[in-house]
């Protein structure tokens, strides 16, 4: 059985349009695959989602009902291939088959562990070729932006706090594969009408997730709060450090404090130290060691900078015998607390020499 649906670009998914993420640019696609050999195409996209009778996979789980969208001149298509006992599954690998094999890429929420892996099973079980994808999964760059800010990067999560979307009388993605189950016993279809309502939903919030990154990967980091900011420093980052350096300023500049402050205080001093901008990196190294939590990283590059570059042995001397001093009183580890002590007694035999 296939279900059809077809939304207008306006159409809001929360408080996003659903046309935001129709047509996203090279640069943005390039920077949500960075293992990908060539980044895909931005026309073309199908975006999927499948619900099925397993939350383990493997060869004996099947996917019963599998939600794909695609892009129709100014909508969004959404369809359903649901079959209705396990001796439809060959005509539903044969309705998919073609979406796929015309798509210039699949995009997903961790669709890379779960989702195409398990259909590819299908369709190698079920003797058809499974067609080479370009395959986007939000999962990663998600996780990258939002791990610092929210409890957990699973899509419900993201739709509730970043996209907005608030959705009635729910079925929850545990209790999906009992329903069809009890479907398959009783035949009674008002007991699916959540689960295809979920599948629908979770395509659409796909679509509304990759249009907050086409929307925002080019937009004012001013409109973000300190930890998207910091996480969408963590993005740019593979591919373009000086952009992500922008994007750390601006997240230690909009209020950033805690942990997340720590981190990109290193992260940007490292990139300051790069550009050899040692003003700035020695400042945020400073910053860095009043942090709530013993880290040994910014004493050591501070040692370093005072030996090395400055060429100044008793401050670098000095430096460690604070340092080494909260290491023993933090209880860092062995490690730490030898590394500590062999530089302090290398300082001093340089002090001794000089004296």
């Amino acid at each position: 059985m296939r279900v059809r649906q077809v939304f207008p670009w306006a159409h809001p998914h929360g408080r996003y349009p659903l046309g935001r993420g129709t047509d996203p640019s090279p640069e943005v696609l390039a920077l949500l695959t960075p293992n990908a050999p060539r980044p895909p195409e931005g026309r073309g996209l199908l975006f999927l989602d499948a619900e099925t009778t397993g939350l383990a996979g493997g060869t004996g789980t099947y996917a019963f009902l599998v939600g794909v969208a695609s892009v129709e001149a100014d909508a969004v298509v959404v369809e359903q291939f649901f079959m209705r006992d396990f001796d439809e599954e060959p005509a539903l690998l044969a309705a998919l088959g073609p979406r796929l094999a015309e798509a210039a890429a699949v995009v997903t929420f961790n669709g890379a562990s779960f989702d195409l892996p398990l259909l590819e099973t299908r369709f190698v079980l079920g003797r058809r070729s499974w067609p080479d994808l370009a395959h986007v999964d939000l999962m990663a760059p998600a996780r990258r932006v939002w791990s610092g800010a929210l409890g957990d990067c699973r899509l419900s999560t993201l739709e509730r706090a970043v996209l907005g979307v608030v959705r009635q009388e729910d079925v929850a993605g545990w209790e999906i594969p009992s329903r069809f189950f009890a479907y398959l016993r009783d035949r009674q279809p008002a007991r699916l009408r959540p689960v295809f309502a979920h599948n629908r939903d979770d395509v659409l919030s796909v679509v509304a997730l990759l249009g907050w990154f086409t929307g925002t990967l080019v937009g004012e980091p001013s409109e973000l709060g300190p930890e998207e900011l910091a996480g969408l420093g963590r993005l740019w980052e593979r591919s373009d450090a000086e952009r992500s350096a922008a994007y750390y300023r601006a997240a230690l500049a909009s209020g950033l404090g805690g942990p997340g402050a720590h981190r990109v205080q290193l992260r940007l001093a490292r990139w300051e130290k790069r550009q050899a901008r040692w003003e700035v990196a020695c400042a945020l190294w400073q910053a860095a060691t009043r942090a709530r939590v013993f880290d040994p990283r910014p004493w050591e590059e501070l040692a370093k900078f005072h030996e090395h570059r400055q060429r100044d042995v008793a401050a670098a001397h000095q430096l460690m015998q604070v340092a080494l001093t909260l290491a023993q009183e933090a209880r860092a580890s062995g490690p730490v607390v030898e590394a500590f002590a062999h530089r302090l007694g290398r300082l001093q035999r340089r002090l001794a020499r000089r004296r």
